[in-house]
């Protein structure tokens, strides 16, 4: 996720009119490792934030105390501490009604993860899936490597970078665990579920890797398999192939799912027309729009925005305005 850091004080571009803003990891001098780690108080309002806005960069976050809800996607859920949730770039999120919220929160980008490039997969497959509510002995243990990386962090002793990136790639599979055990597989070492991760088969699983953090940022210019291939540097007979034995899906298959799930985030988060979101989506025409759509989901855009149980409200500042810091 190349370009997700920024130094505090550097302006941000604004999202486009009716966007979620973006929220990027600022790093306090050039060539700062991007990883961060705190309370909620310690890391600022943004983590609490209770507008809809998306990341560059992951949050695990481990709630102790607190009411009200949390709201990532298309999911609601109230919170009844502790909690253990992990929110992933491209995702949409907001916090509701809070009180008394503590607990703490870490913040890294992708390349943080270059000793554990496996854990990417579980990161993205635990944040698809609801909060987990951890019992006493997974709360504890989940507070002792959290206190272990805030230590470290703290101190910076020779050598701690490494140190924070075990300690984060053991806070991960453990995340994986609470929210299902089949997640983190039979070793624990931070592969997929139900197979080997695609970095495993060598480029091909490498493309097919990338084809699928493409798709999670959700960037207008790539809603094709062609553009996807062209950005890639590869054919789009090549993406297909790739993605198709790397996850047993084809490319088209995934950009459909991924077309529809920004479509439905918009809907839910925004006041953006039908015509606005379809162009947002690739659709030149918003009438192909709606029969797609329909078709994916089963309902007309304005039935499922009509009947999205999740609330918004649009007139909440961009936290991305020119001018402001990142």
């Amino acid at each position: 996720m190349r370009g997700s850091t920024v130094l505090p004080g550097t302006p941000c571009e604004a999202p486009r009119e009716g966007s979620p803003p973006m929220h990027r990891l600022e790093v306090p001098m050039p060539n700062t490792m991007p990883f961060a780690i705190g309370t909620f108080d310690t890391i600022g309002p943004m983590s609490r934030a209770d507008f809809p806005h998306r990341h560059t960069f992951y949050e695990i976050v481990h709630v102790t105390a607190g009411t009200g809800a949390h709201v990532v996607d298309l999911t609601r859920a109230e919170l009844a501490p502790p909690h253990l949730g992990v929110i992933a770039p491209g995702q949409v999120h907001h916090w509701e009604r809070l009180r008394g919220l503590d607990g703490t929160v870490v913040l890294f980008t992708e390349d943080f993860l270059i000793d554990h490039p496996g854990d990417r997969d579980l990161l993205r497959r635990v944040a698809a899936r609801p909060w987990a509510t951890l019992g006493q002995a997974a709360h504890e243990e989940t507070a002792r490597i959290l206190g272990e990386l805030a230590a470290e962090h703290h101190r910076r002793a020779d050598g701690f970078d490494s140190v924070l990136r075990a300690l984060l790639h053991v806070l991960v599979v453990r995340a994986a665990r609470a929210t299902d055990p089949a997640a983190a597989g039979a070793g624990g070492d931070g592969g997929s579920a139900g197979g080997s991760h695609p970095a495993s088969a060598g480029r091909a699983g490498a493309v097919a890797e990338e084809f699928v953090r493409l798709l999670a940022r959700a960037e207008p210019a790539l809603w094709s398999v062609g553009d996807c291939a062209g950005h890639l540097g590869v054919t789009p007979g090549y993406l297909t192939e790739a993605v198709k034995a790397a996850t047993g899906r084809t490319a088209g298959q995934l950009l459909r799912a991924a077309r529809t799930h920004e479509a439905k985030r918009l809907l839910v988060r925004t006041e953006l027309s039908v015509r606005q979101i379809a162009d947002r989506t690739g659709f030149g025409d918003p009438a192909y729009f709606c029969r797609f759509f329909r078709r994916e989901t089963g309902l007309s855009p304005g039935d499922f925005r009509r009947g999205a149980d999740i609330h918004h409200d649009p007139r909440v500042p961009s936290i991305d305005r020119p001018g402001a810091p990142a």
